[in-house]
């Protein structure tokens, strides 16, 4: 029996309104988050992936299509799959027709149902291009693998992302409490050489090395336990840093939200939010309620590296922010299919206590490639009613969430997450699958992901071309909109030297991956 975990985990928005009976289904809820690879069972560690892979499921089963009586085995994972993405898929109509019997795992068979929408068709199956759409929001994933990264955020690793500069390996942002974070890994600190057991190797013997691939040169396996010693170069010194990997959590916000003063004026308020776990919802009110005392009316939100997550959290920091200006009004809107149009919802803002009130005056966004999912429906469900611009570079294009189903609860772990519906802002907005930039309806300030430079640092040119738009330090770069689509295989702000066959920091979707 298919049981239908429902819109779970991501984003999550008021099960009581979503619920099915379709076989002896349970309640849904909806979701909204970054994705895992295209066309790869889910993969372990954090950041990128969720569990364990679906390809060979405890039990067996016989290959696609054939009968087995096996609740959880391949067979009856191929099933559930098409069951589901032919009647919840948001573009089903647009599957492709494929035998399920000549697929030996449910992975396989989603990736070739969905390859219209994937790829371009022009491709061959060992390159795919993503077309926008869906580049592997799509997928196959675990109960367990699932749960743990978008309710609390915990992977196994070290609690770091990296970028590439020129050429050079930065870390670009360590975790809080991690075990780097402890050991002393400090975002900004370059990459000179690491020893994974067997002596150092220097980054530039990595990148000469054909056959090294990212990330596992650097960090080794993913989700295994590893002591690495990472020799890193920041104010003209070097030193030997030794990380053992660990169960990681992601704090939501990075730091602490900063006060920036001003001459003459209220301070502006800076906050570099992570990730929309539930272990978010308090410290956003805690900051707005800071803020608020503070009297900022200005405000800048670096979403640089944040790839989305649950829509309760995203409602919550919707409702902090405007919640006083836009009370009553339409928030945004979910759209299914044509099959499912009675399942729509809209949603309204509503002042909470921690509200600003007034709201803010304005809001300048950092955005990068990274910023997907529920940040982009921050910016664009508050467009209509704040003063927004975005700075950075263009965000990632997920104007759409996801459903989640279980094949069997009790049973099996085998989790389905399918794009089941396309998100509006009150306006009726939406659409922006190349990215909120390229719609051309919000100012736009390019500037670079400093990585040398910590967050909050006012040199840092991301924050720094913020506070010039809000008038607090001088203009580099002269505001703009962007009106031609840009693609979202663009890595923006990231090294295009980096040989093509060796991996980025990002996943297929833009989302920046941690390790």
């Amino acid at each position: 029996m298919q049981d239908l975990a429902g819109w779970s985990a991501l984003l999550i928005l008021r099960p009581k309104k979503w619920h099915l009976n379709k076989g002896g289904i349970v309640s849904k809820q909806l979701v909204f988050a970054m994705s895992l690879s295209v066309l790869v069972a889910a993969c372990g560690g954090g950041g990128g992936g969720g569990g364990g892979s679906l390809s060979n499921p405890t039990g067996g089963g016989s290959s696609g299509g054939s009968s087995t009586s096996d609740p959880c085995g391949v067979s009856a994972q191929i099933d559930f799959v098409e069951d589901l993405a032919t009647d919840y898929y948001y573009w089903y109509d647009e599957l492709a027709d494929v035998d399920k019997s000549q697929y030996s795992n449910a992975q396989d068979y989603l990736g070739a149902i969905m390859r219209p929408i994937w790829c371009d068709l022009a491709d061959t199956p060992g390159n795919c291009q993503s077309t926008g759409r869906d580049p592997g929001f799509s997928y196959l994933t675990t109960i367990e693998a699932d749960t743990q990264r978008f309710e609390s955020g915990t992977f196994y690793g070290y609690g770091v992302r990296y970028r590439l500069i020129n050429g050079d390996f930065y870390f670009s942002d360590a975790y809080e409490g991690g075990p780097a974070f402890l050991a002393g890994i400090r975002r900004g600190q370059r990459l000179v050489a690491v020893d994974l057991g067997d002596g150092f190797v220097s980054w530039e013997q990595i990148v000469a090395d054909e056959s090294a691939e990212l990330p596992e040169a650097v960090f080794g396996p993913r989700g295994q336990l590893q002591t690495t010693i990472f020799r890193v170069a920041s104010d003209g010194s070097e030193q030997d840093i030794s990380v053992t990997t660990a169960e990681t959590s992601t704090p939501p916000i990075a730091g602490a939200p900063t006060l920036i003063p001003t001459q003459g004026g209220n301070p502006v308020g800076y906050i570099n939010f992570r990730t929309f776990i539930d272990d978010a919802d308090q410290p956003l009110r805690d900051a707005a309620e800071t803020f608020a005392a503070a009297g900022v009316t200005d405000l800048v939100i670096d979403l640089r590296y944040n790839g989305g997550g649950l829509l309760r959290v995203a409602e919550t920091f919707l409702n902090l922010l405007a919640g006083d200006v836009a009370q009553g009004q339409t928030s945004y809107i979910i759209n299914l299919n044509d099959k499912h149009q009675a399942e729509n919802s809209v949603e309204s803002f509503s002042k909470l206590q921690e509200s600003f009130a007034p709201s803010p005056n304005r809001i300048a966004f950092i955005t990068t490639l990274g910023s997907a999912s529920a940040s982009e429906l921050l910016i664009n469900s508050l467009d209509p009613h704040v003063e927004v611009a975005i700075v950075g570079s263009e965000t990632s294009g997920k104007a759409v969430g996801q459903g989640a189903w279980d094949l069997d609860p009790n049973a099996c772990e085998t989790r389905l997450r399918l794009i089941a519906f396309e998100i509006q802002n009150g306006a009726g907005e939406g659409g922006y699958y190349n990215g909120l930039v390229s719609t051309g309806r919000f100012t736009f300030l390019p500037a670079a992901d400093d990585a040398t430079r910590p967050f909050g640092d006012i040199n840092e040119e991301s924050l720094q071309t913020a506070l010039a738009w809000l008038g607090v330090t001088p203009a580099k770069r002269q505001a703009e909109t962007l009106k031609s689509p840009t693609s979202r295989l663009g890595v923006a702000g990231f090294d295009a030297s980096w040989p093509a066959d060796k991996e980025p920091p990002l996943n297929p979707d833009g989302s920046v991956r941690s390790f």
